[in-house]
């Protein structure tokens, strides 16, 4: 027989050599890894759903609508990115419909992120001293208790004026220096429309004789989506906002809807009749596409 330490070692190299050359459990198969380019529908209560893309690298969410149409179509706005499509095209025709489309759609996403920025940056702060855009110019709001009503100080200029010397526009209306918020925007409001309906019908009577047009009446408006509207009878509504803009592009959409006298539609004729009293039309179309109104109302 082996002596007892002989044994144990006997035991122990046994024991060594099973746990060695036993046999392994076998490897448990590999987990799919999960879709990197969509995620899962969430349903909304509009009847869209929420899912996630992945466009040149970059996660982008967007709201997938089914509707009666016969394409696929893409609407970029300051809520994201919404898809519309028919109810019998497939997920995966939709997801490769969006890669195609991925450099358009991180474009105008940039894009719309910066006019958030700018119209953040617009917001007005009422109190003295407060600052809004008139006539694209910076317009200064100074309280003055002394003041019956409002009274507008164009400010004097140097005759050759510096970045110190430009002129600034003051508005002094009368209200006491602890004035509520909404006290001094529904002020400086009911100022601007009535400048707006002057300078208004102002640029109407100019346009309409060159036009050979008759505008039969002037209405303001507060439209959400349009600067204006033309009616048969003659009727030009202009939405009060444009005040906060430059003369030239008030002059714009004057023009436009004068033009809609003559012409009730967008073809070339139409463009032909604004060009012949504004040749440079364009450009101020392209910068009334990205004018950012101030938000005028307290956050």
């Amino acid at each position: 027989m082996l002596p007892s330490k002989l044994r144990g070692l006997a035991g122990l190299l046994n024991f060594t050599q099973l746990s060695l050359f036993d046999s392994e459990p076998e490897p448990k198969p590999p987990r799919p890894a999960p879709d990197p380019v969509v995620t899962p529908p969430r349903p909304r209560a509009d009847g869209a759903s929420t899912r996630q893309v992945l466009l040149q690298g970059q996660s982008v969410p967007y709201d997938l609508k089914r509707a009666r149409r016969r394409s696929i179509g893409f609407t970029v706005s300051e809520d994201g990115l919404r898809v519309s499509a028919p109810k019998w095209v497939p997920l995966g025709d939709i997801d490769k419909a969006l890669q195609q489309k991925g450099e358009w759609i991180l474009r105008k996403l940039v894009e719309q992120r910066e006019r958030a920025r700018r119209t953040q940056a617009a917001r007005v702060h009422w109190g003295d001293g407060c600052s809004l855009p008139y006539l694209g110019e910076p317009l200064i709001v100074v309280l003055d208790p002394a003041l019956t009503g409002a009274r507008l100080d164009e400010g004097q200029a140097d005759a050759q004026p510096t970045l110190a010397s430009v002129a600034r526009r003051m508005l002094y209306i009368g209200l006491p220096q602890d004035a509520a918020p909404d006290q001094i925007r529904d002020t400086v409001q009911a100022w601007l429309q009535r400048q707006a309906r002057q300078r208004f019908e102002q640029r109407c009577r100019h346009f309409a004789e060159p036009l050979g047009v008759t505008m039969t009446g002037l209405r303001l408006s507060s439209a959400q989506t349009r600067w204006g509207s033309a009616s048969a009878d003659g009727m030009i509504r202009l939405n009060w906002r444009l005040i906060h803009f430059s003369p030239a592009l008030i002059d714009y959409v004057v023009a436009h809807e004068l033009a809609h006298l003559k012409e009730m539609n967008h073809s070339p004729r139409f463009w032909a009749v604004v060009r012949s009293v504004m040749p440079d039309y364009e450009l101020a179309r392209d910068r009334l596409k990205q004018a950012v109104l101030p938000l005028m109302d307290e956050a």
